[in-house]
């Protein structure tokens, strides 16, 4: 695979990080109740990253949804997360900012009851949000239904809702019970104007 600046459809070519030392590193974000996040803003050099990039988007069949068995010619994920097997792969490519995901969770019944689902992302930058799903039956919901909004704002945007920025290159992993106790989505963002693509592995049972 070669990589070809002239061909790129990404507006920044520049790499944020060319000082190894100054590489951000790897964050561990505990939820509770047995929830992770663990996310990495450089899994992949910057190079290697815009190998996969120009590969995917130029050779795979983009006019459906793809869904490939994980195999010795992806990446080797599972090297990153000791204990992890993935066993599935999904590829979806977002042609700009309008393309989004909605609030959802990956909690059907064929991930089991701890699904560990990993994204490696590639291209233009986008937020991935997270936020707590709402109980209404627990005490704690019903004291919070009674507090003006605004303060109950206040309360939850630090606990109940998280933000990454999902880099160039980055791996984002979502463990325990992330899936039963959490939404996550993908949302539209005016100014991503250019191509993003990312691969998701899951453990189908």
């Amino acid at each position: 695979m070669s990589l070809k600046p002239k061909t790129l459809s990404f507006g920044r070519l520049t790499n944020p990080y060319p000082n190894p030392n100054e590489i951000p590193k790897s964050q561990t974000v505990d939820l509770g109740n047995g929830s992770q996040i663990v996310y990495s803003p450089r899994f992949l050099s910057f190079e290697d990253s815009w190998k996969w990039f120009e590969y995917l988007n130029n050779e795979i069949p983009w006019t459906t949804p793809t869904l490939r068995v994980f195999g010795r010619s992806c990446l080797q994920v599972h090297k990153a997360l000791p204990g992890s097997s993935f066993n599935s792969l999904l590829l979806n490519r977002y042609k700009s900012g309008n393309e989004y995901v909605g609030w959802h969770s990956d909690d059907e019944k064929l991930y089991g009851s701890t699904p560990e689902i990993a994204t490696v992302s590639f291209g233009c930058d986008r937020d991935f949000l997270l936020k707590k799903k709402k109980h209404k039956n627990s005490s704690q919901e019903r004291i919070n239904d009674e507090e003006p909004v605004t303060k109950r704002l206040k309360k939850s945007s630090h606990v109940d809702q998280h933000s990454f920025n999902l880099k160039h290159g980055s791996l984002l992993v979502m463990k325990g019970y992330t899936q039963r106790d959490w939404l996550h989505s993908l949302p539209k963002r005016a100014k991503a104007e250019a191509t993003r693509i990312s691969l998701t592995f899951r453990h189908v049972l």
